[in-house]
């Protein structure tokens, strides 16, 4: 069971719902630790001023906010002490929504709500309506002592909290997009189509594995047995594309032929 990150109550309406937030997702990346390579003993850096060479203890480490132009400036407590509250305990419902209305670039992080003692029953209350309006309701909460913007949607029987980039963090990608002089054929986008209709299927995360990683753990388990370091085979360089319709050509009979052996396979 894992451990709440935060206690508070969603407000919905004159009703408030007493709620605690639990990650929905952990990383599976292999962390790694700067060691000496001679002896595997750990690399540990001191906290030194730039300015004076000395050694900074904890206690007179300040924030510093550093402006284009080289100047500094030095926050202290008293002046956050000013600004509005990032600690509140109430996650205020602003809007609903249709889910689809929202871009996914703005989705940051995932979490579970759990109803907390007496909020069992508004809690499937909230969870049943959304549902049925097929609506998500748009939020201001505070985690991690920082307002954000957020999204409550009904994912089967619990309630999902998406927190949300502000429009100002999401970049213009335009400088992406290619020339409006390329163009494709009838030809190429008929034989796309096929391609995409070969692969086409319903989404089975489980049917994904991280392959690097799991050539990874090997390199290292072989490590710490001391046992020689598995070899994985390269997979061969793909030549450049030059026909573009024969190469979509040749990826759909490629894909049909994979379709018909998992299908003999089961």
């Amino acid at each position: 069971m894992p451990r709440s990150i935060w206690k508070g109550a969603v407000s919905f309406g004159l009703v408030n719902i007493p709620v605690k937030v639990y990650g929905a997702t952990e990383e599976k990346d292999i962390s790694f630790r700067q060691v000496h390579r001679e002896d595997g003993g750990r690399i540990k850096y001191k906290r030194v001023c730039e300015l004076d060479g000395e050694e900074v203890p904890y206690a007179e480490i300040a924030k510093g906010y550093e402006a284009a132009d080289g100047r500094v400036a030095i926050l202290d407590a008293d002046d956050f002490a000013g600004l509005p509250s990032a600690d509140g305990k109430t996650v205020d419902v602003v809007q609903f929504v249709d889910v689809a209305q929202i871009d996914p670039t703005y989705f940051d992080r995932s979490y579970f709500l759990e109803a907390d003692a007496s909020g069992a029953k508004p809690y499937v209350l909230l969870r049943d309506a959304l549902a049925k309006a097929g609506k998500a309701a748009v939020v201001k909460v505070a985690l991690r002592s920082k307002e954000n913007l957020a999204l409550i949607r009904p994912v089967g029987k619990v309630l999902q909290l998406h927190t949300m980039l502000w429009p100002d963090e999401l970049r213009d990608g335009s400088f992406a997009e290619p020339p409006d002089t390329v163009k494709v054929t009838d030809a190429e986008l008929s034989m796309a189509d096929m391609l995409i209709e070969q692969l086409s299927g319903d989404f089975d995360p489980e049917a994904y594995t991280d392959n690097y990683r799991e050539e990874l753990e090997k390199v290292i388990e072989a490590k710490l047995e001391g046992v020689e370091v598995p070899v994985s085979e390269a997979e061969e360089p793909k030549a450049e594309v030059v026909d573009l319709v024969a190469a979509l050509r040749a990826s759909v009979e490629a894909a049909k032929a994979r379709r018909e052996k998992a299908a003999k396979a089961s």
